[in-house]
């Protein structure tokens, strides 16, 4: 390596950190009629955040045990604090309100829908849908729960009462005791029975 090329000759070393920083003068303490040297910080409160007090240690004690930030706030202000609080004071904005979500709403609207013709929007997130109503989410009903309800005479959208009300008249209606003990329709009872049993098995009873 060679210490005489010139490139060495233009970098430049500035003085080391003792001599660059500069001693300040020690503060005294910002409590009245204290004349010690103010070397703890504390804050001055809300509304003066990045503002701090140079207090001598018995004084910080002593200001730290009485500061509270939310002094002489109302339940509102508390209210509006506590929620801006939970999202640390960022600004926040509704979904699609942004330029470029805005201009892809409008494309979509132009389209036929807002969030675009090929995105099923089932809940409606991406706003109005010039007219047309949000698509209705598919049954869950499965394909064993479906045949329960055919075979009691109901559809998908049977609610516990009502399956249980059919299946008490059914068995009222096919039952051997109410048909002066004909045991022909006995095959009926037996379906409705398993059936029943399913819906119970799939929670829907």
């Amino acid at each position: 390596m060679n210490f005489n090329s010139r490139l060495f000759d233009r970098i430049r070393i500035g003085a080391s950190e003792a001599e660059a920083v500069e001693e300040s003068p020690a503060r005294r303490c910002d409590h009245p009629g204290c004349a010690k040297s103010g070397e703890f910080r504390a804050p001055m409160g809300r509304g003066k955040e990045g503002k701090f007090f140079q207090f001598c240690l018995d004084h910080v004690k002593a200001y730290n045990a009485t500061y509270n930030y939310f002094a002489g706030m109302n339940d509102e202000a508390l209210a509006a604090y506590a929620k801006q609080e939970e999202i640390g004071h960022r600004p926040t904005w509704k979904l699609g309100v942004n330029s470029k979500a805005a201009r892809m709403a409008q494309r979509g609207r132009v389209a036929g829908g807002a969030a675009g013709p090929e995105v099923q929007d089932g809940f409606n997130i991406f706003g109005a849908r010039s007219g047309q109503e949000a698509s209705k989410p598919e049954s869950r009903v499965g394909i064993l729960a479906r045949k329960a309800l055919d075979t009691l005479g109901l559809d998908d959208s049977a609610d516990k009462a009502a399956i249980k009300a059919r299946y008490k008249e059914l068995v009222k209606r096919f039952h051997p005791d109410a048909n002066a003990g004909d045991r022909s329709r006995e095959g009926t009872l037996q379906e409705i029975l398993k059936a029943y049993q399913t819906l119970k098995a799939q929670g829907l009873v």
